[in-house]
């Protein structure tokens, strides 16, 4: 006998995601701001900059502040407590995006208040463009952590511009990259039927 419930449409509203990617993208270009204005790009003078000096072949400023910073110090840098917690959200939002915060605020505020989406959309292309936004936003906190100067801007200027695109254009390169790769084999496989 079937089921008389009606089956539940598989896919997810295509403004839930662009909504989360204008949120992200905004918190992504203060990040930026506080990586070029904080320890990622600072010079480091150090005490030989106020010392006379005997060659005048010499530029102070070679060092990078980042690399003279102990590891708490860069832990503790503004900008990457920010992108810290950006990366938890893109986490949060490959583990669970129904629960993600972006994603309740969007179902709980602004979805009632639209008209219901003409179709929907997978939901695995968004879901694997989080994973995407958390591996590059965590490469850059790595790198950040390890001293390499620029890293952290860099990496959270990358998450930006591809949020960006996202929430203005609705062009979602994850997205694509998930189908360039599902289209390779090597990603969204259906899975066999139990039997």
């Amino acid at each position: 006998m079937p089921d008389p419930t009606p089956a539940r449409p598989r896919g997810i509203d295509p403004r839930g995601p662009r909504f989360v990617a204008a949120i992200t993208a905004v918190l992504l270009l203060i990040d930026v701001f506080l990586g070029l204005i904080g320890l990622s790009t600072a010079r480091d003078f150090g005490w030989f900059a106020y010392q006379p000096l005997a060659d005048e072949s010499f530029t102070p400023g070679a060092a990078w502040a980042i690399q003279a910073a102990s590891l708490s110090q860069r832990a503790l840098d503004p900008a990457f407590l920010l992108l810290l917690a950006i990366a938890l959200l893109f986490a949060w939002g490959v583990v669970s995006p129904r629960t993600a915060p972006w994603a309740v605020l969007y179902r709980t505020l602004v979805q009632p208040r639209l008209r219901a989406p003409r179709e929907l959309e997978d939901p695995r292309p968004p879901r694997f463009a989080q994973g995407v936004g958390l591996l590059v936003t965590g490469i850059g906190l790595l790198l950040h952590l390890a001293g390499v100067p620029w890293a952290l801007p860099i990496a959270a200027a990358m998450a930006f511009a591809a949020a960006f695109l996202n929430a203005v254009f609705g062009l979602c390169l994850g997205c694509q990259l998930y189908l360039v790769l599902q289209r390779a084999g090597l990603v969204g496989r259906e899975r066999p039927a139990a039997a």
